[in-house]
């Protein structure tokens, strides 16, 4: 019950991130603030009438119990803004979260970028999302990403192979799974590195939290590399708060005939950093790299014979499951139970149309 009244405070309506901290920064605790009159509420500056009003009326009690009680269940930790555990980073945007559902270990990811991309991103884009986030897992950077289909997944699964770490900001609970194909993305984070969310217990993915949860993923990072982005991608608005935050935009070029590469493209017009290889990142944040010597070395995982015969083969390129079953000579069920194997040890990665690729 230790972040009851944060969560109550943050029930009341017409409360959100700003009025939130506001009203920390004047009473010191949630607690004082819902104990408080509306006519003291109503001199915090910032803080309207129908706030005030709000918050001496709501019945908070329900909410903030059963929320209590999901954490619990879950085995979620809260990170409030006043832990020494809150990213400073996100202390320096205009709505920082006033705490975080986590899982997982977020310290250790003070120094991160973020690789972001299409959902539907061809080959090309996942195999250059997982080759950057392994070496710069390897120059012991943590990657930031949204566990999204494609791009995301590419990334994390390419830091996670590489020896190193990733954090994971979703756009719906901690506790949920989404998409759900990436049960096994999510329990290798928890161990890997960080999952995090501003959002509620039991939050479903809404289309509406995902521009939002990217303002997260930014200002964690001190930079942000989008690989494959269409125009209107929500990549791009990613970037776009980078630039506000301060942060620095890389951008992979893409091929010009195709429309998933137009918003990466447009980027590097505007003045983003074309990236080709990790250097291109590392240079321009700063980042000394690490001597051969020093840096992490890539871990292999355990395969099967059938497992390595299947790994084998999608190595040579993306194939649907179809083709895999023809070129193997295993039955349907072998291939479908070992692809099923080698994804959750992030060897392989399913893409639309039920084709198959390496991560």
């Amino acid at each position: 019950m230790e972040h009851y009244y944060w969560f109550a405070l943050k029930s009341v309506p017409l409360v959100g991130n700003v009025t939130f901290l506001r009203l920390l920064a004047h009473f010191g605790t949630p607690e004082r603030a819902l104990g408080a009159s509306a006519r003291e509420l109503s001199r915090v500056k910032g803080v309207s009438g129908g706030a005030a009003a709000a918050i001496s009326s709501h019945d908070y009690r329900s909410h903030a119990e059963a929320e209590c009680e999901k954490v619990a269940a879950s085995g979620a930790a809260v990170i409030d803004i006043l832990s020494r555990r809150y990213p400073r980073l996100l202390m320096e945007i205009p709505d920082p979260p006033p705490y975080l559902y986590s899982m997982g270990r977020l310290e250790g990811s003070e120094t991160a970028v973020a690789i972001v991309g299409s959902r539907r991103a061809s080959q090309y884009g996942l195999c250059t999302a997982t080759r950057l986030a392994g070496d710069l897992a390897a120059q012991r950077v943590t990657v930031v990403s949204g566990m999204a289909r494609g791009i995301d997944t590419a990334a994390h699964w390419g830091a996670l192979k590489g020896g190193g770490r990733s954090v994971a900001v979703l756009g719906c609970g901690i506790d949920v799974v989404y998409p759900p194909e990436n049960g096994a993305l999510h329990r290798a984070l928890r161990e890997g590195g960080a999952i995090i969310s501003e959002f509620p217990m039991g939050t479903p993915p809404l289309a509406e939290n995902f521009p939002r949860r990217n303002r997260i993923i930014s200002a964690l990072s001190r930079g942000v590399v989008v690989v494959e982005a269409g125009e209107g991608s929500g990549s791009l608005i990613t970037a776009r708060y980078a630039l506000e935050q301060g942060r620095e935009v890389f951008a992979v070029p893409g091929n010009v005939n195709q429309s998933g590469s137009r918003g990466g493209n447009g980027l590097i017009k505007e003045g983003a950093k074309l990236v080709e290889r990790v250097e291109d990142i590392l240079e321009e944040l700063g980042i000394e790299q690490l001597s051969p010597a020093q840096a992490a070395q890539p871990p292999s995982f355990p395969l099967t014979p059938q497992e390595a015969e299947l790994y084998a083969l999608l190595c040579q390129g993306a194939l649907q499951i179809d083709d895999i079953i023809v070129q193997s000579a295993l039955t349907a069920g072998e291939v479908s139970a070992t692809l099923l194997r080698l994804e959750m040890k992030g060897a392989v990665v399913q893409l639309p149309g039920k084709r198959f690729a390496v991560v």
